[in-house]
């Protein structure tokens, strides 16, 4: 079955084609038959498209909203030049879509019908700058495709709803919690879930068995900790601001320094906001970027010392939720790395667990310098550390193939 994954932001749309079906999901036989994305929607787009895995191709277009994006990328994907197998809009089966926020209503992959839709929409509040983006893109598909095909949403927050009370509510008056929804939701979840669901594959462990950390590290960062397969606990929290320094956000901090800097700044709560989301992380401690490349590149030709304050920050508190994590959970299996900064930087990898040998946590430099954009493993104590590229695309393609025939979802 040809599944079409759709990720939409406000001006951008990102794609996949996945062949996929119940025996390839089964020995791991799915086929990526074309990717790409569509960037600067509105106005002269920057589109990247590749077939399989052919290098991608660039070109521009004017494409004037998300609808003409997703017109524009099922005409190429169903063109002769594309070099992808498939000849008519028929050969889609089904689109899936990435939806940032399904509150405590939304613990699995969801067939979107009308009462879906309204749900998801409710959800906006929790989700300003995602949800109505995700409900964007699911509309254009809707209107390129027909309503024949169906649709599916696949939510960043349903892999956290399994964690207990202790550690999804904030220590605040109960009746916010329960009049508003404040508590820990957890994001980055698709990712972690096929972190863990690869980690078992490799290892040949049950799920019940895996007790491990997973660590997303990108432009936006988290940690979750599995235990028996199920989130029990993860970094970021009501919104993605918590937890982790991530490129321009915060992560943890002093509540208080909020109206402090309010204060002192005549900023507006909005423009605090603003600041703690795209100003701040490692762009804001560096004053150069939030790019971990650019400063890893800064810290070397230059011995820039902000550079090198914001990368410590950086590993530093990813090292404390690894410790918080090993805590909670008495111990842990494995520490797995993922998101383009855990896949592709073992400077990162190795400052993030060194001086970790109390607790069994020790890097083979050799076969950690080796993973670049690769599975393998660098761990020489007795914690197994891993690199385990996230696949999110595949996960959500194979979610839409079970929730369209009744198959069962495995969380």
């Amino acid at each position: 079955m040809n599944i079409l994954v759709l990720n939409v932001g406000s001006s951008s749309l990102k794609f996949q084609l996945v062949d996929t079906d119940e025996a390839k999901i089964a020995d791991s036989t799915d086929r990526r038959l074309a990717r790409g994305q569509v960037e600067r929607i509105g106005g002269e787009a920057i589109i990247t498209l590749a077939a399989g895995d052919d290098r991608p191709s660039k070109t521009s277009a004017q494409i004037r909203n998300h609808a003409a994006a997703v017109e524009y990328v099922i005409q190429w994907l169903t063109s002769s030049e594309s070099g992808v197998p498939i000849t008519r809009v028929a050969d889609i089966a089904a689109v899936g879509h990435r939806v940032v926020h399904g509150g405590e209503r939304f613990t699995h992959s969801t067939l979107v019908t009308d009462a879906v839709w309204r749900e998801v929409e409710e959800l906006i509040e929790l989700a300003p700058l995602h949800n109505p983006h995700n409900l964007r893109g699911i509309s254009a598909a809707r209107a390129v495709l027909g309503a024949g095909v169906p649709q599916v949403a696949v939510f960043d927050t349903a892999f956290h709803q399994s964690l207990s009370e202790t550690a999804y509510l904030y220590a605040i008056p109960y009746q916010f919690y329960r009049r508003y929804g404040v508590r820990r939701y957890g994001f980055h979840g698709t990712s972690h879930r096929y972190v863990a669901y690869r980690y078992r594959q490799l290892t040949g462990k049950a799920r019940e068995a895996v007790k491990i950390i997973t660590l997303h590290l990108g432009n936006g960062a988290s940690a979750c900790a599995i235990v028996g397969g199920s989130s029990t606990d993860t970094s970021m929290g009501f919104t993605p601001l918590e937890g982790l320094v991530m490129g321009t956000r915060s992560g943890d901090l002093d509540p208080a320094i909020l109206d402090y800097i309010a204060a002192k700044e005549g900023m507006a709560s909005r423009d605090v906001d603003a600041m703690l989301n795209k100003q701040s992380g490692m762009l804001g401690v560096s004053g150069i970027t939030g790019d971990m490349r650019e400063l890893l590149d800064e810290e070397s030709e230059s011995g820039d010392r902000r550079a090198r304050l914001a990368i410590d920050i950086f590993c530093y508190r990813v090292k404390k939720y690894i410790g918080a994590y090993l805590a909670a959970m008495n111990g842990a299996d494995a520490i797995v790395f993922a998101g383009g900064i855990g896949e592709n930087s073992p400077r990162v990898r190795e400052r993030i667990c060194r001086d970790l040998d109390w607790l069994g946590i020790s890097v083979d430099g050799t076969r950690n310098d080796a993973l670049v954009g690769k599975e393998g493993a660098f761990g020489s104590g007795r914690v197994d550390l891993r690199v385990i590229p996230t696949d999110e695309e595949l996960l959500i393609a194979r979610d839409t193939w079970r929730v369209v025939t009744g198959a069962e979802v495995r969380y």
